[in-house]
């Protein structure tokens, strides 16, 4: 007789009752929304549109929320050789700007089951390394932010998709180009300070070669032509704008009136300057910056500043990559910004 055979059951052994349920499959969804498991597929796979109508993707998102379906990833991105991972390149992560263009490319790409992978470039400058052993087998697509389209060659591969934002759209190499209306955040600064009255400038401009601070110097230089500017060059740092702004001040003949800056921190730096020479913002000396970062709010008397959607850049340009990768065409325009002004501006003084 086996002596198993008549033994008891041990009462810690799970019933098939208390057993862990098992994960609801696109069969599942399919039975619970009463559709077939293509369709299941399609609209989970964000493929739907002119193949379902809206009333059974609906359904079908439904029945998946009600039971908890969650895709197998892992499975689909074998079979479809795809990873649903995007890189985005910036040049550093001195500022937030940068986190802020982040937060919008990874909200976009969440709601498409994408991920995205931050990476600085090393110190800003020069080409970027390939942080992956094969970029081309483990990323679908490239964004790149503020950075010049050969820089990235390291990184692309020769059939990677890239879209580049912040960027010269006269580079080739790019499946699309998002940019902001840089030069026309300059021409609202430079337009407020002229119906001040200010005529004498001050151009405080990063020692960087970028398009972006191209694209500015240029509309700077067409709206205030006729007007006295002088233009001097800093590192990205506080410290250094401010010895930059300094001797632009110090310097002989009339002094200027306003300083323009290229970006907040550039400006931060001109505020402190002008508090060693003992001059008054903004009642001896007006100050704007350009981006419109937590730094702008934070000085005394506020900044005032051009404001940029970077959340909105970061999402535009994941939005252009998905469509890229779908075989659509990306929507084109550049972003519109806009000048906040703040107390950091004034008429001149007098005489």
């Amino acid at each position: 007789m086996n002596a198993r055979a008549g033994a008891r059951p041990d009462p810690r052994a799970a019933s098939p009752e208390q057993t862990a349920p098992t994960r609801p499959t696109s069969r599942d969804v399919a039975r619970a929304a009463g559709v077939s498991q293509a369709s299941v597929s399609l609209v989970l796979g964000d493929k739907w549109r002119g193949r379902v109508s809206e009333r059974t993707a609906g359904l079908v998102r439904e029945a998946a929320r009600q039971l908890g379906y969650r895709p197998n990833l892992a499975a689909r991105n074998l079979r479809l050789g795809s990873t649903r991972t995007v890189l985005l390149v910036v040049p550093a992560l001195t500022t937030e700007f940068f986190a802020r263009v982040y937060t919008g490319a990874a909200s976009a790409a969440a709601e498409h089951d994408f991920g995205v992978v931050l990476y600085p470039s090393p110190d800003g400058v020069g080409p970027a390394r390939d942080p992956f052993a094969s970029a081309r087998t483990a990323l679908d697509g490239v964004i790149a932010s503020s950075m010049a389209v050969g820089a990235l060659a390291a990184i692309r591969g020769s059939d990677l998709p890239l879209v580049m934002l912040d960027s010269d759209p006269a580079q080739s190499g790019a499946a699309a180009h998002v940019n902001l209306d840089i030069a026309d955040g300059m021409r609202q600064v430079t337009g407020h300070l002229l119906a001040l009255g200010h005529r004498r400038f001050v151009h405080l401009a990063p020692s960087i070669d970028s398009w972006t601070f191209d694209v500015r110097a240029d509309a700077l230089r067409t709206a205030l032509r006729g007007a006295e500017v002088s233009t001097v060059t800093a590192a990205l740092e506080v410290d250094a704008a401010r010895r930059a702004a300094e001797r632009a001040l110090g310097g002989p003949g009339p002094r200027p009136t306003a300083v323009i800056c290229d970006d907040d921190i550039l400006a931060a730096g001109a505020c402190k300057a002008a508090r060693r020479l003992g001059l008054r913002v903004p009642e001896d000396l007006s100050v704007t910056g350009f981006d419109d970062l937590a730094l702008a709010t934070a000085i005394e008397p506020e900044l005032t500043t051009v404001a940029l959607p970077a959340e909105e850049i970061g999402r535009r340009g994941m939005t252009a990559l998905l469509a890229v990768l779908d075989g659509r065409q990306p929507a084109s325009g550049d972003l519109p910004v806009s000048l906040l002004v703040r107390g950091s501006t004034a008429p001149p003084p007098a005489g």
